[in-house]
């Protein structure tokens, strides 16, 4: 990847999948944009099942920030995290493509690190695998997996899933997770295989990313004066493996709502005039951050809902503009 400047992040953005804005129209227009503006990358994320209000609202409050809760009936309606990715890589150039995130423990190993060996095929190698382990219990429920014991399937799942793009053949023997010895001949265009970022908020979970993967996914409801802790975590994980720390990747999703005017004392982080959240974007870069994802498909709780695609699409327009990386130099 290019980095402008070294005080500056990579800016992405992500792509239309949720509500009514989330048009194959919009997915293609958004991404051509992208690409021509200098974004570094388009993100999609996985809902399997639109989450309940007061479940949303009881797991945020039990301390997952990932946890949003919504006013946003759009929220219920989420594509695919995965098959919008193959479609704008076909209509794009250079833009990287990414999931931020799908829940891993719903999608086997083998047909998970299939479907994005294929989509890293289809994408000629632009392709960043986010996954996370989910918070719904309703969802596991759903995917027919136990809620229980989420921390130890996401470690092996993470070591399957990258014996599965690296060994041919191969084989693996876990505790939860098996790969009778078997040929797979169809490697990742990137080698030794798409960068793996994983998301999470609990300090394990958080140096699981480090040892395990290549970075880490910060949740939409990440508290940003707490990001260098949890980066300090992602860190240490890093070094207990032997890595260099300072090589993770470190992706910020963050609400974004654009005002014409300085909305003065008390102004949330990402929210304000166009000057003032590209110096909040500039500070995350302080903070530790490698990527910062500008997401409109989520919305600030009490923000006017989505369900008028044609202002959504203004909306996406204009912070597409408004908050483009400077040129590359």
């Amino acid at each position: 990847m290019k980095r402008v400047s070294d005080e500056l992040p990579l800016m992405g953005f992500g792509l239309p999948v949720a509500g009514a804005w989330a048009t194959p129209d919009a997915m293609a227009g958004i991404a051509r944009r992208a690409e021509e503006l200098g974004y570094a990358s388009l993100w999609t994320f996985q809902r399997l099942l639109g989450p309940d209000a007061d479940a949303a609202t009881a797991a945020h409050e039990q301390g997952n920030p990932s946890a949003l809760p919504s006013d946003d009936p759009a929220f219920l309606a989420v594509h695919d995290a995965v098959l919008p990715l193959a479609y704008v890589a076909a209509r794009t150039d250079r833009i990287r493509v990414g999931t931020a995130t799908v829940c891993a423990p719903f999608t086997p190993p083998a047909a998970l690190a299939k479907a994005m060996t294929t989509l890293d095929h289809l994408s000629s190698g632009r392709l960043t695998v986010g996954v996370g382990s989910g918070w719904r219990r309703g969802e596991y429920v759903a995917a027919g997996i136990p809620f229980e014991g989420r921390g130890a399937r996401m470690e092996e799942y993470l070591r399957c899933l990258q014996a599965l793009w690296t060994q041919d053949p191969v084989e693996f023997d876990g505790d939860i997770y098996t790969v009778p010895r078997s040929r797979n001949a169809l490697l990742p265009v990137q080698r030794p295989h798409p960068p793996l970022l994983v998301g999470g908020a609990a300090p394990a979970a958080l140096r699981r990313a480090g040892r395990l993967a290549q970075g880490w996914i910060a949740g939409s409801g990440q508290d940003l004066d707490g990001l260098e802790e949890s980066i300090g975590h992602v860190r240490d994980g890093a070094r207990e493996a032997g890595r260099d720390p300072d090589a993770v990747h470190v992706l910020v999703r963050v609400l974004v709502e654009l005002r014409d005017d300085d909305p003065g004392p008390g102004r949330a982080t990402f929210q304000g005039t166009p000057e003032q959240v590209r110096a909040d974007r500039a500070r995350l870069r302080a903070r530790g951050a490698s990527e910062v994802v500008v997401d409109l498909n989520l919305a600030r709780r009490g923000t006017p809902s989505a369900a008028d695609p044609a202002r959504k699409q203004a909306e996406a327009e204009r912070a597409l503009v408004a908050l483009a990386p400077p040129p590359a130099v």
